[in-house]
């Protein structure tokens, strides 16, 4: 048994830390959590003094495959997939080392996330747990049709959530609109109808699969809402100039329970794309709208996608939710842990510190439910009770 020692811990749920906590972990899991500061014999110790332990971040949107670069298109379009995986490998690694032990692979090529997510279940050392979407479904020459998705019409929707199933996907991703990073599609624009929506959404129910949109444009994602999918990555309302939130669509939101993704983390001084940098003001608005609303909104990145996002940038999509949208810590930081698993599907073994769950644990100095920059302070990670960093 392990024994580990810290100033506070946030179990993912509760507002109020538990102070001077002693957190036990055996075989990988979460054993007990004591308050007080008691050891049982015979545990081995680690002393982490001035930290806060909380649950390990969970990514519910990244891309392994872009590797962040000014050109994370034509850098994946020049690679081998042998190298393309070792990228994986190093991005996976990179996520880890930030707090980062469960990541949601949104979209890669020829479906190296789930090749990558066995090896990395081997070895919690040297990656996080992958939840791999394969190749997200798009329209002809569609957002991203150079990861290989392409696909026609309600039967062409269903083959391609057959066929992903039978790959063994964690999610199903479609492009309901287009996107920034493919030349030819507009974010603005939807890509399917209603109709191919909800055979997407019905063929990964009948798969026992979560289904997920991509979709910026009111209507792709007013459809996305009436389709049924679980949740809308992005879900940024733009037009071809504006961002108009649309109140109906909004409170369908949140009558149906669909879970909004939150894309927001950038580094200091990174830039977004010409057309979401000109907006950023009106997204900041459209996102305090949404949750005053009510709409569940969770933390994630859509890292890889560019030099402002690399694979460890979720903790500054936290410490955005509190700056720019006014969340509180506590609130912020459940919706990279508890609030990201239960979408994921994995709460019963992810996203929280409590007897049972995996022994995910981030250990930061200092404490982040006053001050969330203390993410970046990272003192020890630990995946399946295995100290990594």
């Amino acid at each position: 048994m392990l024994a580990i020692r810290a100033a506070r811990l946030f179990d993912g749920l509760d507002p109020v830390p538990v102070e001077r906590p002693v957190l036990l972990v055996a075989d990988g899991r979460v054993a007990a959590v004591r308050p007080g500061g008691e050891v049982p014999a015979g545990a081995g110790v680690v002393d982490l003094p001035d930290a806060t332990l909380l649950p390990g971040l969970i990514d519910a949107h990244t891309h392994l495959a872009f590797d962040a670069s000014a050109d994370p298109v034509g850098s994946l379009a020049a690679a081998s997939d042998a190298e393309v995986l070792d990228r994986m490998r190093r991005a996976a690694c990179t996520a880890l080392a930030a707090g980062i032990t469960t990541v949601r692979d949104l979209g890669d090529r020829g479906y190296l996330a789930l090749r990558l997510r066995d090896e990395l279940a081997r070895n919690p050392t040297a990656g996080p747990d992958v939840l791999a979407a394969g190749p997200p479904i798009t329209t002809p020459g569609g957002h991203c049709w150079y990861l290989g998705g392409e696909v026609t019409g309600v039967d062409g929707i269903r083959d391609a959530v057959r066929a992903r199933a039978e790959r063994g996907v964690d999610v199903v991703k479609v492009m309901a609109s287009g996107g920034e990073m493919t030349p030819g599609t507009h974010a603005h624009v939807s890509q399917f109808g209603p109709d191919e929506l909800r055979a997407a959404v019905e063929e990964a129910h009948r798969h026992g699969l979560p289904a997920t949109a991509h979709a910026h444009s009111g209507q792709a994602i007013a459809d996305a809402v009436a389709a049924g999918f679980d949740s809308i990555e992005h879900c940024s309302f733009m037009t071809e100039d504006s961002v108009e939130p649309l109140p109906d669509v909004i409170d369908a939101i949140v009558r149906s329970g669909v879970v909004v993704c939150a894309t927001v983390g950038v580094l200091p001084g990174g830039v977004p794309p010409p057309r979401i940098a000109a907006r950023i003001e009106e997204f900041n608005a459209l996102f305090r709208q949404m949750k005053q609303a009510g709409v569940t909104i969770v933390c994630t990145s859509d890292a890889g996608i560019g030099p402002p996002k690399p694979h460890n940038v979720l903790p500054y999509s936290v410490i955005m939710l509190v700056e720019t949208q006014g969340w509180s810590p506590a609130e912020a930081l459940e919706a990279a842990t508890s609030r990201a698993a239960r979408l994921c599907r994995i709460d019963d073994r992810k996203g929280r510190l409590a007897p049972g769950l995996d022994a995910d644990i981030l250990a930061v100095t200092g404490d982040p439910l006053t001050d969330p920059r203390a993410l970046l302070n990272v003192a020890a990670v630990f995946h399946k009770g295995h100290r990594t960093h």
